[in-house]
């Protein structure tokens, strides 16, 4: 007899917890935590959930349903990757079932996909039938099962609800929800010569007095082809054959059924990788073997270690070091980065010294591909991954070493959806439970990051010298107000820049100018009385595209034909203000037409390579002026830049964020970062009226370390971050008023305790998007991680009351810890 066991599974939903299911007495040796399993939740929906724990104590709320199958004969997830997940939902305020569906390739996810059953006691009288359910019932008839899939077929329509509504109220067929496994292994065909030749004597003779091969010309030649393949290729694989044989199927058929040649199907890595290997023969300057032994030092005494290294200082040099140094403990190592753009040249490095010990892991790759990576990792075959944020999820079973490379960019936050954590801060986390080391690199840290350096809770490490002695960029400042435009509008590139990219050209160098708005010009306005287009849907004015010649909402993605009439005054005389990228491009083209232009920004950078191939083509000197937004700034290296252009820094030190100043120093640091990294003769121009700004001045002398005490000394005089945490709560819904009063309720709840750390309601810049009306408070709390989980916990108390008023429950609230 056994023992009654329940399991508490994970199942990817937004649920205050998760749900315990009874495990039936057959499939008890075969529920373990960390595989999945077919459950049914409600009336008949049916999700595939992650076993988290099983124990014997029963719930005492709900009567548990059985598990209906196990899905996985091996666990997919790990126990540290469970306690990750936990960790992320208690932490960043949401579900443990958002957090699965964030981790997990969707192939793993099974799809629940509905299948009409055909009820026999029904019978075969369809004469009350309408045309339509006619032709399904007659399928269903004969075939007895249909999915949802073959209804559109047979009904040429993806219309197809309001059929099937009436066939089971009329009792033709039932439904039933089934779980669908959607990953399948890569298969090719590989062509093999028989053992019976696989000898010389039996080979000549074969080749040179077989009747029936001589008179066969056609299989004769497909046999030299396919020998001088295996002797070169050393496997031959059937398309490669017939292709180079320029032979048909059923001529290699006949090859086949003489017994000369077999084919078989074997399955492949969707990706293919290097050969294993490791050859890190770099040597490191004083400066850099410096900064290694000290790091080497941290480590023996803290987990956490911040390298402060100056752009274009040898940081990635470094990180290869310590790479080698776990590879060959039998470690694992996760190599994080902001985003994909940077991921090619890295890889390129890397493999130049790791060979096939790396694996990428990005969201460009397809879900099949995700899922042979997720199995390589968990198999312990990828000793080194570099991704984006979400390889944090992987199933490392070894790791040794996190290093997230660019810590302070903000791509590190997911926004939305929900779980809307921080990849290294999380990293740190999953650390710990490897107690495994973590580097945090930049030119540029945040200034939490920093903070936590100087307090002794992380290492910090200075590399403050660029490789090889390199001087840093010359920064000027050039004034845009001193420069007259025809009705007021922005200059796009001054003489002094145009006079500088000239020489740069000149004397064949590159040239990165930066523009953080893309499209053609950020909006439009009435000249006659000043209305400005705005979307429909959003309070945000429209960006006009010259590409698709529309005007696109970047908030909610809605398209607009141009508009060539005022809807305030009837007036056809309307002025284009500002300029994103995609004028910039065009701009350049006037006044160098002999240069080659390139742009970098989402629009013009989509697919799986296209990322890969404008960084190669920037590379091999292809292009000689790139143009782009934040994708140009984050740690790219290009030996042939000269010069670097900020076109519009006022757009950077104006946003309503406490953290403006510190994103601006970044961004304008870190670009500037790109010029002259190989002979020290690199210019930045920044273009900008606002000249006395502080930031202006710190980014001038390229002093972070004064930046950093001009700021801490702003943010502990409000007590912003690093002196407290911050939550930040949104409020959506379609009718302003009801938006309003659920903010205002939170707040009042909120204020008791918290009054003096709060900060609204009120509405945000942009109070609208997709006719959703938006609210935002703001908590901001001391550094008490007690103080901190009660402000929590009351703020989830409050989300469920104010979800129990009828008129309230259709509210969005969203939480967002660390948003900023």
């Amino acid at each position: 007899m056994f023992e009654k066991l329940f399991a508490e599974i994970i199942i990817p939903l937004a649920l205050p917890k998760n749900y315990t299911w009874s495990v039936p007495d057959t499939l008890q040796d075969k529920v373990q935590v960390g595989v999945r399993v077919e459950v049914v939740l409600g009336k008949n929906k049916k999700y595939a959930g992650i076993v988290k724990a099983i124990h014997s104590s029963a719930p005492e709320a709900y009567d548990t349903k059985d598990i209906i199958n196990v899905l996985d004969d091996a666990p997919i997830v790990n126990a540290e990757q469970l306690k990750l997940w936990e960790w992320i939902a208690r932490y960043y305020m949401c579900s443990e079932g958002e957090v699965m569906a964030a981790a997990l390739p969707a192939h793993f996810k099974l799809s629940s996909e509905t299948i009409l059953v055909y009820n026999e006691e029904f019978g075969e009288d369809f004469q009350a039938l309408d045309h339509d359910e006619y032709l399904v019932a007659e399928a269903l008839l004969l075939r007895k099962e249909l999915k949802i899939t073959e209804v559109q077929q047979i009904l040429e329509t993806n219309h197809i609800y309001p059929v099937v509504k009436r066939l089971i109220e009329k009792r033709v067929c039932t439904v039933w929800e089934a779980l669908k496994e959607t990953f399948t292994p890569k298969k090719v065909s590989f062509v093999k010569l028989s053992p019976v030749y696989r000898n010389e004597e039996s080979l000549s003779k074969l080749l040179n007095e077989d009747p029936k091969l001589q008179r066969a010309e056609k299989q004769l030649e497909l046999l030299l082809s396919y020998l001088h393949l295996e002797q070169t290729e050393g496997i031959v694989r059937k398309s490669d054959l017939l292709k180079k044989s320029n032979a048909s199927d059923a001529q290699l058929k006949g090859l086949v059924q003489k017994g000369i040649l077999t084919v078989e199907k074997q399955v492949i890595d969707r990706i293919q990788y290097l050969a294993e290997d490791i050859n890190v023969d770099t040597d490191l300057t004083q400066a850099q073997n410096d900064a290694y032994e000290q790091l080497l030092s941290n480590f023996a005494i803290k987990d956490v270690c911040l390298l402060h290294g100056v752009t274009a200082s040898g940081k990635t040099l470094l990180y290869i070091k310590l790479i080698e140094q776990y590879i060959r403990e039998g470690k694992q190592v996760l190599y994080l980065l902001p985003e994909i753009a940077l991921t090619s040249q890295v890889i390129r490095r890397l493999q130049k010294h790791f060979g096939g010990h790396i694996g990428i892991y990005h969201s460009k790759f397809s879900q099949n591909e995700r899922v042979e990576i997720w199995k390589k990792i968990k198999q312990g075959k990828l000793k080194v991954v570099v991704g984006a944020r979400s390889a944090l999820f992987l199933p490392f079973n070894n790791i040794g070493l996190i290093v997230v490379d660019e810590e302070h960019d903000s791509s590190y936050k997911q926004q939305d959806p929900a779980p809307r954590y921080n990849a290294r801060d999380s990293a740190i986390f999953l650390a710990g439970l490897f107690n495994a080391k973590v580097l945090l690199g930049s030119a540029t840290p945040s200034v939490e990051s920093y903070y936590n350096g100087q307090q002794g809770k992380y290492g910090l490490v200075s590399l403050l010298e660029r490789f090889g002695g390199v001087e840093m960029p010359v920064i000027q400042i050039v004034d845009t107000k001193k420069i007259a435009q025809p009705d007021h509008e922005k200059v796009i590139i001054t003489p002094a820049l145009e006079e500088a990219m000239h020489l740069s050209l000149t004397n064949q160098k590159q040239i990165i100018l930066f523009q953080n708005r893309r499209g053609y010009n950020p909006y439009q306005i009435c000249q006659q009385c000043g209305w400005i287009p705005k979307c429909k849907h959003c309070d945000v004015s429209l960006t006009f595209h010259k590409i698709t010649h529309k005007l696109h909402c970047h908030y909610c993605g809605t398209v607009y034909a141009p508009i060539h009439e005022c809807s305030a005054c009837g007036s056809h005389h309307f002025l284009k203000r500002s300029f994103g990228t995609e004028k910039i491009e065009e701009h350049l083209a006037t006044l160098f037409p002999d240069a080659k232009i390139a742009r970098m920004d989402v629009d013009s950078v989509r697919g799986k390579s296209a990322h890969d191939q404008l960084i190669f083509q920037f590379e091999n000197k292809e292009i000689d002026i790139l143009v782009g937004t934040q994708m140009v700034v984050k740690g790219l290296d290009f030996e042939n830049v000269n010069l670097v252009g900020i076109l519009d820094a006022d757009s950077l030190l104006t946003f309503v964020d406490f953290r403006v100043n510190e994103r601006a120093f970044q961004l304008m640091e870190q670009v500037s970062g790109r010029a002259g990294r190989r002979d020290g003769k690199g210019l930045v121009l920044v273009q900008v009226a606002q000249v006395h700004h502080p930031v202006l001045q710190f980014v001038q002398s390229h002093q972070y370390l004064a930046f950093y005490d001009f700021e801490m000394q702003m943010r502990n005089a409000f007590g912003y971050p690093p002196f407290s945490r911050v939550i930040n709560i949104t409020f959506k819904h379609k009718q302003k008023e009801i938006v309003d009063k659920a903010a205002n309720l939170m707040a009042r709840a909120l204020h008791p305790l918290f009054g003096k750390y709060i900060i609204g309601p009120s509405a945000p810049v942009v109070s609208r998007i997709r006719n959703q009306y938006l609210m935002e408070m703001m908590v901001k709390i001391p550094r008490d991680a007690r103080l901190l989980n009660e402000c929590k916990h009351l703020i989830q108390q409050q989300v469920a009351m104010i979800h129990q008023e009828k008129e309230l429950k259709s509210v969005v609230i969203i939480p967002d810890v660390d948003k900023y």
